[in-house]
């Protein structure tokens, strides 16, 4: 028997071992409409690799389209169908930052956004670092972390390989920490990725990190990829260059103790190289967290406010109710599928847009279902109710006015481009609103007739679409991704004046008095301008403090107190008219939505890491 116990051991040892197996990847391929160079590299590319004996899958990290678009998801996937081999993907931030879908394609696509295998011992896990809809660093939501944890605790004993787009890094994910944190716990021989478009040789707080060249073509003229080999002792990554032979790159252990680039073993406990600093929370000790809900699911719309609640939705779908005064849960309403756009509420009616292709409206009180109307494409622009009255765009290239009590859809203007994320302007006159497609339209509040476009610079990617535009003194007031402030006549849409001088970008705030726009620069500072007048003038600069920031999330004035947020989970206060700072506090290191005060040196915040709260200072 004892012989036995030792033959069984001995085979359970050699089963849980990897076995010799190859596979290839392909990474950052960049389809788009005007480049047909990039689809014939990826066909060279698969062309090779179906040339190829002994491979046994294809891993796809990333980016595989410019814009994020249905068509040309579907023409990647046209191609990638043509390996002989099974192939597994991950999206990439150009499948996240910019999709009419609000991300549902890519899972309608190719059938999930995360995976997870064995294959000859070894366990393979990928899964979506963002970031979503809104500019910012990468970002992995808390329900992939947790999912991640669950199967890598299912799958202990087996060695594993991570696969993502972006690196696992300070700097390119903003939650990198809480990622490696967890992944140093268990048998993570080698993570994969692509995002840098060249080789890298990298170490995520101890555990190995490579990540591959873009597969369209270099300087030569060649595309490539990566080629792995895995044997029970070690992992061969070799790149291969189209008709050419697999050049050597690096090799990494399967067995025994985890060695990092820089030689160092893997300390599973202890904790990743830095941490983000949260120092300001002990410096300004005016601001306390009232109350905070960590719902565990990423957000990426604003909080709302309608009398004693607060409306948030999600990213599975769901619209929560809170308490205003005690955060506490009092109902929920789940769509089928995310909600990326800010909700608005009044007259006790909720309503918000879903990627289901849904617009919802729903009893404040208790959330019940009062109607819903269905638009052709995902719903992913924000929400604005004035007079009884609901404005929402959606991806199917209309922007709809509904009466929020009935559900009867009042107009649908059906003259736009691009689709729309943005929450519109309404007033008495005019909806104004931007979308993907390089234009800011304006049209009839009562009719919905077009009354003017404004024309950006060409190229989607500069489009004033994730602005919240605001209005005073005549004036039309927008930043867009050029990082151009502009003020623009409010009746015939020209532009008034435009510059570049603080560098700003996709965020604008009106004071309550309409005298003077707020703006966030690129490089940590606030600016004040000016409504007054037909020539741009600054009022004050402040450096704030927050470093290289790009986050779409707008300034707020309330009570001559100006609030701001960041994408590296900032928010910070300043006076309105001075620009002095008057405190910034740390919620986590990732993105809060535009915030929301509420009164009485109270300020409402959500972040992309899942968190809800209510901030309150002296």
């Amino acid at each position: 028997m004892r012989h036995l116990s030792l033959f069984l051991s001995l085979l359970l040892t050699i089963s849980m071992q990897a076995q010799n197996f190859k596979f290839a990847q392909l990474t950052d391929v960049h389809l788009n409409h005007d480049n047909l160079e990039k689809v014939e590299d990826l066909l060279r590319s698969i062309a090779q690799i179906n040339a190829t004996d002994g491979l046994d899958f294809v891993l796809i990290t990333g980016d595989i389209s410019d814009e994020g678009d249905r068509y040309t998801m579907e023409k990647a996937k046209g191609c990638f169908d043509l390996l002989r081999y099974p192939y597994f993907i991950v999206l990439g931030n150009h499948e996240t930052k910019w999709s009419d879908s609000g991300c549902t394609a890519f899972e309608e696509i190719f059938g999930y956004e995360r995976f997870e295998f064995e294959h000859k011992g070894v366990y393979f896990l990928g899964f979506n670092t963002g970031p979503l809809m809104r500019m910012a660093y990468g970002h992995v939501v808390p329900q992939d972390i947790t999912w991640m944890k669950e199967k890598l605790t299912e799958n202990k004993d087996k060695p594993a390989i991570i696969v993502t787009h972006y690196p696992l890094l300070p700097g390119d994910v903003d939650n990198w920490y809480d990622v490696t944190d967890a992944l140093r716990k268990f048998n993570v021989r080698l993570c994969i990725g692509g995002h840098y478009h060249v080789w890298r040789n990298l170490s995520y707080d101890g555990i190995p990190g490579v990540l591959m060249r873009c597969n369209y073509r270099d300087k030569d003229g060649k595309p490539g990829y990566g080629i792995y080999e895995v044997t029970p002792d070690s992992i061969y990554i070799n790149v291969q260059r189209i008709g050419e032979k697999p050049q050597p790159l690096g090799v990494y252990s399967m067995r025994g103790d985890i060695i990092d680039v820089n030689g160092e073993k893997l300390n599973p406990d202890s904790g990743a190289k830095e941490y983000p600093s949260m120092e300001d929370n002990k410096t300004f000790k005016n601001v306390k967290e009232d109350w905070i809900v960590q719902t565990g699911v990423g957000i990426y719309s604003s909080p709302v406010v309608d009398g004693d609640k607060v409306f948030v939705g999600d990213d599975l779908g769901v619209l929560t109710a809170y308490q205003l005064k005690s955060g506490k849960k009092l109902w929920e309403y789940k769509s089928k599928k995310r909600i990326v756009g800010t909700p608005d509420a009044k007259e006790g009616v909720v309503v918000f847009g879903s990627a289901d292709r849904h617009i919802y409206g729903l009893n404040s009180t208790d959330g019940s279902l009062k109607w819903t109307v269905k638009a052709e494409e995902p719903v992913i622009g924000a929400v604005t109710i004035s007079n009884g009255i609901a404005y929402i765009g959606a991806s199917d290239h209309k922007m709809r006015a509904i009466n929020i009590h009935t559900g009867k859809v009042v107009w649908t203007y059906d003259g736009i481009q691009g689709y729309i994320e943005t929450k519109p302007l309404v007033t008495e006159q005019h909806v104004v609103f931007g979308a993907w497609d390089n234009t800011l339209y304006s049209i009839k509040t009562d009719t919905g007739t077009e009354e003017w476009k404004w024309i950006g610079a060409q190229g989607m990617h500069y489009s004033p679409a994730a602005v919240w535009p605001v209005e005073a003194e005549g004036k039309i007031f927008i930043a867009d991704p050029r990082r151009v402030m502009s003020a623009i006549d409010k009746d015939k849409g020209t532009t008034i004046w435009s510059t570049k001088q603080s560098m700003v970008r996709e965020t604008i705030g009106l004071s309550e008095d309409g005298k003077r726009i707020y703006s966030k620069t690129m490089n940590d500072s606030i600016v004040c301008y000016s409504t007054e007048g037909n020539v741009p003038k600054e009022i004050w600069s402040t450096a704030v403090g927050f470093g290289y920031e790009h986050a779409p999330s707008m300034p707020v004035e309330k009570e001559e107190v100006v609030y701001g947020s960041t994408k590296e989970g900032m928010i910070f206060a300043l006076e309105a008219k001075t620009g002095k700072l008057l405190w910034r506090h740390k919620i986590g290191n990732s993105l809060i939505n535009t915030v929301v005060p509420v009164g009485k040196k109270r300020v409402l915040f959500t972040a992309t890491s899942g968190e809800v709260g209510l901030l309150k200072f002296k």
